[in-house]
């Protein structure tokens, strides 16, 4: 039998901490919070869970979790690192208000930008936009051909977020077979990647991922163990990443058949999905504090054959 590996300390770390420090990395929307839409309710309705509102968009409620899920963010929050981790600007981050103490970091623009108490971090900045210009095509050069390609018959909006990506919110019973993929192998080859995400068409940098910042936060805080949860294939690298980590049983990543050994799929889908994800984050952090974070189990490991398979940091 292999022995388990030390758990891993992070550059930076204090010599000796009275607790491990447990870093939680979830996405949002359809992993933690639900809009109306992606609730999922199957009960009847007199059973249905309280739901608590986070978000408001255009003076009406947005997104949702149930009142339990609201008690045990709370508690999260107080007791790990926790680090809201989203595709969202930093506008749509900001709308947004979760249970429990604030934040001190978020990741956002898939990774874009590193929030420290609510500001955008230079330093992170600077190597983001470095990074960028080495290795991908010009935004604007990956704009015009999302245009160029798009039909009008299809095609609803076209945005960009935050300077770094771009992505087209289309009629998705309209699009043709074939036209994402075909749109992901243009990209590829200039160092960009494509997701489909309900309505939107992401184009984003392959250099741009919600690991790379996740790393940069263990770093800075001397993380003994790294936790996440995601749906979408814009988060496959952040829980590739991860020691430990959940998936919801839809989404992108279920639709897709995404797996890893490390990567847990919930028994609940919609806004159940996210009580479920908070509890088993909750039960994680408390067993490897308990156990004073001496080794990391087995399960909480990246096996040697994932490693490398994650997007290309920044």
């Amino acid at each position: 039998m292999t022995a388990t590996p030390a758990v891993r300390v992070p550059a930076g770390a204090p010599a000796s901490a009275s607790a491990p420090v447990v870093l939680v990395a979830s996405d949002l929307d359809r992993t933690l919070i639900y809009s109306t839409g992606a609730l999922q309710l199957t009960v009847p309705d007199a059973e249905a869970p309280r739901l608590l509102c986070v978000e408001v968009y255009d003076h009406k409620p947005l997104s949702y979790l149930t009142e339990t899920a609201a008690a045990l963010l709370d508690e999260l929050a107080r007791t790990t690192v926790l680090v809201p981790t989203t595709t969202r600007t930093r506008e749509q981050y900001g709308r947004v208000h979760l249970p429990g103490p604030a934040p001190r970091f978020a990741i956002c623009a898939n990774g874009g930008h590193l929030l420290v108490d609510g500001e955008s971090d230079p330093d992170w900045q600077r190597r983001v936009t470095r990074g960028l210009a080495d290795e991908c095509a010009p935004l604007a050069e990956v704009r015009a051909h999302l245009l160029a390609a798009a039909d009008p018959a299809w095609l609803l909006k076209e945005r960009v977020a935050e300077d770094l990506f771009a992505y087209l919110v289309v009629e998705r019973a309209l699009l043709p077979g074939g036209w994402v993929e075909e749109l992901g192998e243009w990209a590829r080859t200039r160092g960009w990647t494509v997701s489909l995400q309900g309505r939107k068409i992401y184009a984003v940098p392959g250099p741009l991922t919600k690991s790379a910042a996740m790393d940069e936060v263990a770093r800075r805080t001397g993380a003994a163990l790294t936790l996440a949860a995601g749906d979408s294939l814009l988060d496959a690298d952040l829980l590739l990443a991860a020691d430990r980590a959940w998936r919801p049983a839809h989404g992108e990543l279920a639709d897709t058949g995404w797996s890893a050994p490390h990567v847990e799929v919930t028994d609940e889908r919609g806004v159940a999905a996210g009580e479920e994800i908070l509890r088993r984050f909750l039960r994680t952090a408390k067993e490897f504090r308990t156990s004073g974070g001496a080794r990391v189990p087995e399960e909480f490991q990246e096996p040697e054959a994932l490693r490398g398979q994650a997007a290309r940091r920044v």
